[in-house]
C-alpha cells in the first residue's frame, strides 16, 4: 500500500474506534501490514488514547454505548490538541441527516458499513496526504527564518500543550534556556553574516543533540534558544543539558572577544516540573530563566539548574 509516510513516525498511526471487537479485527486485517493500529471500544477509550499517544487518523463508529461518535469527534475538534486529528465515521446507518451532521461536527469523511477493503483504504490514504501536508504547512509557519528551528510562537503554544499532558499524567517536564555568550560582542568583531551563520550552526547542535522524536528546540529570540523536554526527569535533563553546552562549545567557533575561552560557549539554565510542582508553564519557563541568569553571573559557558518547587517557585 502506498501510504504516503511522515518520516518523523514512521508508519501512519490509526485509531479504530467500535464497540464491536468483529469491526475492530476486519479494519486491522485491512491496515495492519501499513499502519500502527490501535483500538478503542468505547467513546471514552478512544479520547483518552487521542491525549496520551494522537494517532494520524481515526476511524470512528456512531452508534456506540455510553458516548457516541458524535460526540467523541464533537470532544476531539474542541480540543486544541487534538483538533487536526482527521475522522473519517464508518457506520451502517448512512443517511442525509446523519453525515451532514458529522461533517458539521469536523469529521472528514464517511464510509458505509459493510466497508469495502480498497474503498476505505484509499480513503484513509487521501486523507493521510492532506493531514501530512496540512502538518507541513503549519510546521513552515512555526519554523524560524534564519536557523531553521522552531520560534518563540510555537514554542510558546507546544509548552502549553506538554504542561497541560504533564498534570494530566503526572509525569516530569524539564525546559531549557540556552544564550550565546557575548554574543554582541562576536556580532562586532566578525560582522552579523559570521553571527547568522554562528546561530545556525548552533541551531544545528542543539537539535542534533535532543535525543526523542517529541524533544524541541526553538529560537527564544535574538541569540537565545530554547528545549522542551516532555517526559524527562530532572536528572536526565541536567546531563543533556552538560551535554548541549560541551557540543557548542566543541564546535570551536572562534571569539576572540569573549572572556569564557576562546571560542563560543552558551550559558545554560533548566528547570523541570515534578509530580509535586505547583505553578503554571510560565513558572517554569520563569524558573529556567531564573537559572540561566545564575549561569551568566557566575561565568558563563555553563549550566545552572532546579526543579520548580511545590508553589511553583525555586
Amino acid at each position: 500500500m502506498d501510504v504516503l509516510l511522515d518520516s518523523s513516525h514512521g508508519k501512519p498511526k490509526l485509531l479504530v474506534v467500535d464497540d464491536q471487537p468483529i469491526n475492530i479485527q476486519v479494519m486491522h486485517q485491512i491496515f495492519g501490514a501499513d499502519f500502527q493500529v490501535f483500538m478503542a471500544t468505547s467513546g471514552a477509550q478512544a479520547l483518552a488514547i487521542c491525549q496520551a499517544n494522537p494517532p494520524d487518523l481515526v476511524l470512528l463508529d456512531v452508534v456506540m454505548p455510553g458516548m457516541d461518535g458524535f460526540e467523541v469527534c464533537s470532544q476531539l475538534k474542541s480540543n486544541d490538541a487534538t483538533c487536526n486529528i482527521p475522522v473519517i465515521f464508518v457506520t451502517a446507518h448512512t443517511d442525509a441527516a446523519q453525515e451532514t451532521h458529522g461533517l458539521s461536527l469536523g469529521a472528514v469523511d464517511f464510509i458505509a458499513k459493510p466497508v469495502n477493503p480498497a474503498v476505505v483504504r484509499a480513503r484513509v490514504r487521501t486523507q493521510l496526504t492532506l493531514k501530512f501536508q496540512s502538518d507541513l504547512l503549519r510546521k513552515l509557519v512555526f519554523l524560524d527564518g534564519l536557523s531553521g528551528v522552531f520560534n518563540r510562537r510555537y514554542f510558546d503554544q507546544q509548552l502549553v500543550i506538554e504542561w497541560a499532558r504533564s498534570t494530566r499524567s503526572s509525569s516530569p517536564l524539564s525546559v531549557i534556556m540556552i544564550d550565546v555568550d557575548h554574543f554582541k560582542l562576536f556580532n562586532d568583531r566578525y560582522g552579523h553574516q559570521a553571527g547568522d551563520d554562528c546561530l545556525r550552526l548552533i541551531a544545528v547542535t542543539l537539535k542534533s543533540s535532543l535525543r526523542r522524536p517529541a524533544d524541541l528546540v526553538a529560537r527564544y529570540g535574538g541569540e537565545e534558544f530554547a528545549c522542551i523536554l516532555p517526559d524527562t526527569a530532572f536528572d536526565d535533563a541536567l546531563v543533556l543539558a552538560n551535554e548541549l553546552e560541551r557540543r557548542v562549545r566543541a564546535q570551536g567557533i572562534p571569539h576572540a572577544e569573549s572572556s569564557v575561552g576562546g571560542v563560543v560557549t552558551v550559558s545554560i539554565g533548566l528547570a523541570t516540573r515534578t509530580v509535586d510542582s505547583g505553578g503554571d508553564a510560565s513558572a517554569l519557563v520563569g524558573l529556567a530563566d531564573a537559572q540561566l541568569y545564575c549561569a551568566k553571573q557566575t561565568g558563563r559557558g555553563r549550566v545552572c539548574a532546579m526543579p520548580l518547587g511545590t508553589a511553583g517557585l525555586a
